[in-house]
């Protein structure tokens, strides 16, 4: 382990300065807050080792008026970009130049806030680039006794920059590459010599980040499991990632800005490694960690997830109750117990099942009608005025739809549904359709669950990207093995070896057969990529014929009017 002032090692600093590609860039906009619209102007230079690579400018048509005050301050008028092309065909080319790049500006918050706001506004991803702020160097490297402004004027003043700044982006942008060569040379002697090392000097750092970082130099470049360990030897905190070396050193930066996290650098002791075959391995593994030791550091420990269920209660006239510990013919998981009470609201309300919480006799009920019977909505049991015989086939379609033998009480909901739209209750009808929609989506994942923790072994692959394979074991739910078989190698075999090595899982209680809602969860999820193969199963894996499958198109047309609705508004 290093100590506190070894040197690292030459593969450890990364990117070498002088063989960093960097696109200096700056905006010229019609105000000051980020939209997808108001860019008046673009131009960029860049730059590698000190040479110019390629410079790209243009207007752009910011499909708005300029303001008088922007114009007398830029000289850009309405006239100069009336012909010029919006943003949203210059977009494309601005980010194919920068493409791999480091991106830097004066002010870069300023400026890659309008360019982030236009990639989400017209549908291009953000490539989330590297970026270097010259204010922000310029702060950390020279006081207010070296310069009596951080203005890009100012700086590029004292430093004899070849181009004067004059509120126009190519212009503004040279200007900026030789204040940013200027910086550069400052920060040289201070042992900034690679792109980390430049990332990692901007923000603060802590002593202790610093001191600490050698405590990720045994871990290897793979994807796995860290854990962060205390003075007593207690777990702080769990993180999965792809690479755990860059991952762990990046806790040591001044990328990492999260005070409670900083906090938990500073106890650190050490850093525990995992490695996991892929990424799937380690988000399980993360999983079962985080229940394992409730780290104090990780949000999740806090607040972890919680699974909630809807059952029907064991008596003589039987209720839907939403519980923490699920049994046999649970419907669920559930993310909240809000969404859990919503859905057993719907689904009681569609089969008939009352709603009050009292314990009512079969031989001789004693009790009062509420509202809910007075309106015809509950046929009161609680008053002998509802046998244990007639209420059961309400009991007998909710368990049926549960069990994915039928559809009864979906049925009965969307009948409902209409009546409240032809008698014109569209706010009504329109906070029905959108709960019912919450139930079919609730019951459709539940019997998909079920289906998967059903199977006593599923073997499945998907293709790493390299012309190799990711396996994963399933039994019952959970993750009994994983591996790979690279390129070249046999699949086969890696497979029956997989299989003789996994986990003996039994089936447990529940719904999930034991499985932990989450990781089942997971597992689904990765299962249903594109791509995934299913090798073999011990059993068929099957939805119920009698399920909601043939629902979909109904959730999708409540889904499109969903978002209509929010559209509108």
């Amino acid at each position: 382990m290093h100590g506190a002032h070894d040197q690292l090692t030459f593969d450890e600093l990364g990117t070498p300065l002088r063989d960093t590609t960097f696109v200096v860039f700056d905006l010229e906009t019609t105000g000051t807050k980020p939209g997808p619209d108001g860019i008046t102007e673009i131009g960029a230079v860049k730059v590698r080792g000190g040479q110019v690579l390629g410079e790209f400018a243009t207007l752009v048509n910011p499909g708005m008026p300029i303001p008088p005050q922007i114009v007398a301050l830029t000289g850009i008028t309405g006239a100069m970009v009336y012909d010029a092309p919006p943003i949203a065909q210059v977009l494309p080319a601005f980010l194919e130049f920068a493409a791999g790049a480091v991106l830097v500006a004066h002010n870069a918050p300023f400026d890659t806030g309008f360019l982030r706001a236009a990639c989400a506004g017209y549908g291009y991803a953000w490539p989330k680039p590297a970026v270097v702020c010259t204010v922000r160097l310029a702060r950390r490297v020279l006081s207010r006794q070296d310069t009596p402004s951080y203005r890009l004027s100012a700086l590029a003043a004292l430093f004899g920059a070849k181009t004067t700044p004059n509120h126009r982006a190519l212009e503004d942008a040279r200007a900026t590459v030789d204040v940013l060569h200027a910086l550069l040379e400052l920060v040289g002697p201070l042992g900034v010599h690679s792109l980390e090392e430049l990332i990692d000097y901007l923000p603060e750092v802590t002593p202790e980040q610093r001191r600490k970082r050698g405590m990720a130099a045994h871990l290897p470049e793979l994807p796995g499991v860290y854990l962060f360990r205390g003075p007593n030897d207690e777990v702080l905190y769990v993180g999965t990632t792809s690479n755990l070396r860059r991952r762990v050193r990046s806790y040591f930066t001044g990328s990492e800005s999260r005070g409670r996290i900083r906090e938990m650098v500073g106890l650190a002791q050490r850093v525990d490694g995992i490695e996991c075959s892929h990424a799937l391995e380690a988000q399980i593994r993360e999983l079962r960690l985080l229940a394992a030791h409730r780290p104090a550091y990780n949000r999740r420990s806090k607040n972890p997830r919680k699974s909630w269920w809807v059952v029907l209660t064991d008596e003589a006239f039987p209720r839907l109750s939403v519980v923490r510990v699920p049994k046999d013919g649970a419907l669920g998981p559930f993310g909240s117990q809000a969404m859990a009470k919503l859905a057993a609201d719907v689904l009681a309300s569609a089969s008939g099942l009352r709603t009050c919480t009292q314990r009512i006799s079969a031989v001789a009920p004693s009790g009062r009608p509420c509202a809910l019977a007075e309106l015809g909505r509950c046929g009161a049991p609680c008053a002998g005025r509802q046998t244990a015989e007639a209420y059961f086939p309400s009991v007998q379609a909710v368990t049926q739809l549960i069990g994915g033998e039928g559809t009864v009480p979906l049925e009965e909901a969307r009948r409902q549904l209409d009546e409240l739209a032809r008698a014109q209750h569209y706010e009504q009808a329109a906070r029905r359709r959108d709960e019912l929609a919450i139930l079919v989506r609730a019951v459709a994942k539940a019997h998909r669950l079920t289906a998967l923790a059903a199977i006593p072994e599923l073997v499945a692959a998907a293709p790493d990207g390299k012309r190799g394979w990711e396996f994963a074991v399933i039994r019952h739910g959970r993750l009994a093995s994983a591996g790979v078989a690279r390129r070249g190698v046999p699949p086969m075999p890696v497979v029956d070896a997989l299989v003789a090595s996994a986990e003996t899982v039994t089936a447990g209680p529940g719904p999930l057969f034991g499985a932990p809602a989450e990781e089942a969860g997971l597992l689904l999820r990765w299962l249903t990529r594109p791509g995934v193969r299913l090798v073999r199963t011990a059993i068929p894996w099957a939805e119920p014929a009698r399920g909601v499958g043939g629902w979909q198109d109904w959730l999708e047309r409540a889904a499109t009017a969903t978002a209509l609705e929010q559209v509108a508004s």
